[in-house]
């Protein structure tokens, strides 16, 4: 009987993945959903912050991909230096600076990223304080 109820309880839906962060060379922060994953980076070494947004399908061959933050600090960006991935389940851009996704993803309430017809949305519920280690991780980061 005890066995059927902890097999039970695995089937209950849990909350949502947390928001990640991970010290290091180089410095991460991830989310998964149950549909798509978002993940940034920043390596001092070279020194460039990626944001990479995973799903199950493939993404549209597109000329844009945008990302909305909905909430106080609401905003759009975009750009045409985005890549995907040889499955194209992953779309990536890399870049020198990232105050905006960072203000973005701290300050606001949730983020869509776009690309062709297609959009994932990722709640921002509990990433304001790995956001800021992030930050604080990439400002202590050693220069070469």
């Amino acid at each position: 009987m005890r066995m059927i109820a902890l097999a039970a309880l695995a089937c209950v839906p849990t909350a949502a993945a947390a928001w990640d962060f991970t010290p290091g060379l180089p410095c991460r922060l991830v989310h998964q959903t149950a549909d798509a994953k978002i993940g940034l980076t920043y390596d001092p070494v070279l020194p460039v912050y990626t944001v990479t947004v995973t799903r199950s399908a493939p993404w549209p061959n597109a000329g844009y991909f945008g990302m909305r933050f909905d909430g106080p600090q609401g905003r759009r960006i975009g750009t045409d230096r985005h890549r995907l991935s040889a499955n194209g389940r992953a779309l990536s851009v890399a870049d020198v600076g990232f105050g905006n996704v960072l203000d973005g993803l701290q300050y606001n309430r949730s983020v869509t990223a776009t690309s062709g017809g297609a959009a994932v949305t990722f709640s921002l519920d509990g990433a304001a304080g790995p956001v800021a280690e992030f930050r604080a991780c990439a400002a202590g980061a050693p220069s070469s």
